[in-house]
């Protein structure tokens, strides 16, 4: 079957530190069937038009995650976004691709990012290696299914950049770890071959650029090519470190978010005049009262502007109509201990996630569907 090429426009961001210019636009024709790759046009540019088009790529096949790049404002791989489909999400069907390097990183050339400044130095900050349990074993060490499983997810990071390029969180604080960095924080935390586990969250709590530094944005979960959900790893980190090991970090993060579900649960509906408060002990709690005696030039300013009335700060309005609510706060709690896994297949042909261990209490799948595991990260693509 013979099939029809089509033309399209390439926007290419182009910048060449050797030529003392700043960046720029410039644009290119190029004739190519429809199910194509935007790498593929790239190349075809940079080998039949201008040779000095920079892109790196390797693989070519969405596995070892070199040909990262911004496709009309969102973060992808090159080599599996189709031409077809990228020009259909160009804005007012103009079939104009547009493709810059990824965001929050350094640019050394056109579309190629300096991942060793930013990705990989902080990668190597959450100590990307196990650190075995003595004494080893003579033989192996034996791990159980649900262990494995739990990890799998965060081990299908091809390390791309694309959640990186799209964190909110690292475009307000530079130092923030990074989504998929905290990812590969959890297949370690979440490895019981690993001696360290406290010590591992310890240190991701007690930084202020740690886990305690995501927003809750979503951006890292909609930008990863693979599933992986960096946020929801992130979760896991701090449910591990203040539920399981209660730390009480110095960024005061733990106390913050059980303020949320204890003012839930108190009033129904998350009251945010009392959440501060909440986050410190309570309004008469010592650590709290230089807090809100702090902030009282915010609530005089939201009360001049009528952002908010003084009845509101005070009372909660919704509180009666929400009264039940903490009945389904206490039967959660009484309920027996979930295991949550992190994968979003049970590796079981033919048997449902929460039997297929055979034993132990219901398994609840926290994944996301996607690919399957074993894809090989990459240590460093080819710049072209």
């Amino acid at each position: 079957m013979t099939r029809s090429l089509s033309g399209y426009t390439l926007r290419l961001r182009r910048f060449d530190p050797e030529s003392g210019k700043g960046p720029y636009w410039q644009e290119f024709k190029v004739e190519l069937e429809g199910h194509r790759s935007v790498l593929d046009a790239i190349l075809k540019l940079r080998d039949e038009v201008d040779g000095s088009i920079g892109i790196r790529c390797s693989c070519r096949q969405a596995i070892c995650g070199s040909c990262g790049v911004r496709i009309n404002d969102k973060p992808g791989l090159a080599c599996h976004t189709h031409l077809e489909r990228a020009a259909q999400a160009a804005s007012e069907g103009s079939r104009v691709i547009q493709v810059e390097p990824m965001g929050n990183m350094p640019v050394i050339k056109d579309l190629i990012v300096d991942m060793d400044a930013v990705h990989w130095k902080k990668i190597r900050r959450v100590t990307p290696w196990l650190i075995n349990k003595q004494p080893v074993p003579e033989r192996e060490y034996i791990v159980s299914h649900e262990s494995m499983v739990d990890v799998t997810q965060s081990m299908g990071c091809i390390q791309c950049g694309a959640c990186v390029s799209d964190c909110l969180s690292m475009e307000v604080d530079p130092e923030f770890i990074g989504p998929a960095q905290l990812a590969k924080a959890y297949r370690f935390v979440g490895d019981p071959r690993d001696a360290r586990q406290y010590e591992r969250l310890k240190d991701l709590a007690e930084d202020p650029h740690g886990i305690y530094d995501c927003t809750h944005c979503w951006m890292c979960i909609d930008a990863c090519p693979k599933d992986v959900a960096p946020m929801s790893q992130i979760m896991r980190l701090r449910r591990l470190a203040g539920s399981e090991h209660q730390i009480e970090d110095r960024n005061n993060g733990h106390r913050h978010e059980h303020a949320f579900t204890e003012n839930i649960a108190r009033n129904g509906l998350l009251h945010e005049a009392d959440l501060l408060s909440d986050s410190y002990g309570g309004k008469l709690s010592p650590r709290a009262v230089p807090v809100l005696l702090g902030s009282l030039p915010v609530i005089l300013r939201a009360l001049m502007r009528r952002k908010i009335t003084l009845g509101h700060a005070l009372l909660h309005p919704y509180r009666r109509r929400y009264k039940d609510l903490r009945q389904l706060f206490e039967s959660i709690e009484r309920r027996e201990r979930r295991y949550e896994l992190n994968l979003y297949v049970s590796g079981y042909d033919g048997a449902e996630p929460a039997q297929a261990a055979g034993n132990g209490p219901a398994m609840v799948a926290t994944g996301t569907s996607g690919v399957g595991a074993g894809q090989a990260p990459r240590e460093e693509g080819e710049d072209i």
